[in-house]
């Protein structure tokens, strides 16, 4: 029997891409869009209708989606937007927004399901976190406040399911060639002050975008966890990840110093 995998997100980055991988593999997948109608003709799975920042898109979600299906094996949470900017120059409705949606919404989704995966007695949760919910870069304070604060969450979920038989993992790509630059929201104020500062840190990230590497190793990355019955929590994707990881809780100065010289590379623009 096919196992049924729900992919949140999954009109484009990441989430496109897993779910044309486990549809290729044979699993029943199901995935979902803010306007599934735009894009429903041309993929191979079927898309539902879901906006995670809406409590009764949740709700109603939920309904709807066992009218598809009548048992759900594998929750990948990936929906979510990218807020970049300074810290001080974002607001704090833009924050709340980025909160709202990357954090709560998919707490509220997970909260939604995790009621049939108990009644069954089985059942995997994986989220798309980031590398910088484990670490953090300028530009990036509220989205890394948000992939922190899911790793948090998940950290204690996975106890209290666990005797349910639900397994809970993370995955933490550093940066790929995704729409995720392309389409972000970008802070609305500028402060004076920080002016060199934006500069610098802006052509840092778009370097480091301009030359991400395909996002393979995380489509990959998923599906095996999709396969593996016991998998382990964490799992950092990407070139470096494990040496930052190390120099950040080990060495903090050098990593300290290593990302304010790459930063400063970007002085003269």
């Amino acid at each position: 029997m096919k196992q049924t995998v729900l992919v949140t997100g999954a009109s484009s980055g990441f989430g496109l891409l897993v779910a044309q991988q486990l549809h290729a593999n044979g699993y029943h997948v199901i995935g979902t869009s803010r306007s599934p109608e735009k894009i429903q003709a041309s993929l191979p799975f079927k898309i539902l209708a879901l906006d995670i920042a809406d409590d009764s898109s949740i709700h109603a979600f939920g309904k709807e989606l066992f009218k598809h299906i009548s048992r759900l094996d594998v929750l990948i949470n990936n929906a979510g937007f990218y807020l970049s900017g300074l810290a001080e120059e974002t607001s704090i409705e833009q924050g709340r927004q980025q909160l709202e949606t990357n954090f709560w919404g998919t707490i509220k989704l997970t909260n939604e399901l995790l009621p049939y995966f108990r009644k069954q007695r089985s059942g995997k949760i994986i989220t798309v976190g980031s590398i910088v919910g484990l670490i953090s870069f300028p530009g990036a304070a509220y989205y890394s406040a948000s992939k922190h604060a899911l790793e948090g969450y998940f950290k204690s979920l996975r106890f209290e399911i666990n005797e349910f038989n639900i397994k809970v993992a993370m995955v933490e790509p550093m940066g790929f060639k995704t729409n995720i630059a392309t389409s972000a929201v970008v802070a609305e104020g500028k402060i004076a002050d920080y002016t060199a500062y934006r500069k610098r840190v802006e052509a840092f990230a778009k370097d480091v975008f301009d030359k991400a590497p395909e996002p393979a190793p995380v489509i990959d990355t998923i599906v095996k966890l999709v396969e593996d019955k016991n998998p382990k929590f964490s799992h950092p994707v990407g070139k470096g990840a494990s040496l930052m990881l190390g120099l950040q809780h080990f060495s903090y100065k050098t990593f300290e110093n290593s990302i304010l010289k790459n930063i400063n590379k970007f002085k003269g623009n």
